[in-house]
C-alpha cells in the first residue's frame, strides 16, 4: 500500500476535525445553551445550540436512542463510501480527493459529537433580518465544501473514470 497517497486524508480530515472540536469546545467553556453573540450585525451570529437531528433537523422528533443509531450506523456509512472513493480516486485528482476528505473529516468530527453527547454542537448562524440559515459548525461546513467540490468534479464531467 502507497501511504503517500493518504497523507492528504490523513492532513485534512485531520485539520478539519480538530478546528472543529476545538471550536466546539471554546462554545461548550465560553457560551451558554441559546447564547448569541453578534459578530456581524445583521448577518452573522455566534449561537450555541445542540443539534439533536440532523441536517436542518432533520429526525430531531425521534427517541434519542433511535437517533443515536441512525446517526453513528449513517456516519459510519458515510465514512466508509468516502474512503472507499478516496482510496479509487486517481493522484491526478487531488482536489477531488481533498474534497473527499473534507466530508471525512467533517463526518468524523460530528459523529465525535454523537458519541459524546446525543446531539450535534452548532454555533455558527448566518442570517438576513430575520431569515435564518440553519445553525452549523466547521465540520458541516467541511462537508459542504467537499460535496461542492465533489459536485463541480461531476457537473464539469472531471471525475477519474472519464479519463
Amino acid at each position: 500500500m502507497d501511504w503517500k497517497k493518504y497523507r492528504l486524508l490523513f492532513f485534512v480530515s485531520a485539520v478539519t476535525v480538530g478546528l472543529d472540536q476545538i471550536s466546539k469546545i471554546i462554545v461548550l467553556k465560553s457560551m451558554t445553551l441559546y447564547q448569541s453573540i453578534p459578530v456581524i450585525p445583521g448577518f452573522f451570529n455566534l449561537t450555541y445550540i445542540r443539534n439533536p437531528g440532523g441536517a436542518f433537523g432533520f429526525f430531531a422528533n425521534q427517541s434519542p436512542e433511535i437517533r443515536s443509531f441512525v446517526f453513528i450506523f449513517v456516519s459510519l456509512l458515510a465514512i466508509g463510501f468516502i474512503l472507499y472513493f478516496y482510496i479509487h480516486t486517481p493522484d491526478t485528482h487531488k482536489f477531488l480527493a481533498t474534497g473527499f476528505a473534507l466530508i471525512f473529516g467533517g463526518a468524523i468530527g460530528n459523529m465525535i459529537d454523537r458519541l459524546r453527547f446525543r446531539t450535534v454542537v452548532d454555533f455558527l448562524d448566518v442570517y438576513i433580518q430575520n431569515m435564518h440559515w440553519p445553525a452549523f459548525n466547521i465540520a458541516d461546513s467541511a462537508i459542504s465544501i467537499g460535496m461542492a467540490i465533489f459536485i463541480y468534479h461531476v457537473l464539469t464531467q472531471k471525475m477519474p473514470a472519464d479519463e
